[in-house]
């Protein structure tokens, strides 16, 4: 693939792990507050957790398509370490 899609890769990649952190923080954040319910933190909770499942396939998948949609995994990591 082209050095721009691989780049754009990236970006997605270090942008979806930011989102995720951030939300993560954010539940904790909210969890210290007495403002917040606990069934509000809860849903809070899992909505992170699946956020950040939901960009690890997400991001599994791009990372293949990015890498010109190798035969193998090790074609990805070659590419990597090349």
């Amino acid at each position: 693939m082209t050095d721009a899609i691989l780049l754009a890769y990236k970006e997605v990649e270090h942008s979806m792990e930011r989102f995720t952190l951030l939300l993560q923080s954010h539940v904790e954040t909210m969890g210290k507050a007495p403002a917040h319910s606990p069934e509000q933190i809860f849903r809070l909770s899992q909505g992170s957790k699946a956020m950040r499942d939901s960009a690890m396939i997400y991001l599994s998948y791009a990372k293949y398509v990015a890498y010109g949609m190798p035969e193998t995994e090790e074609l990805v990591q070659d590419e990597l370490q090349g």
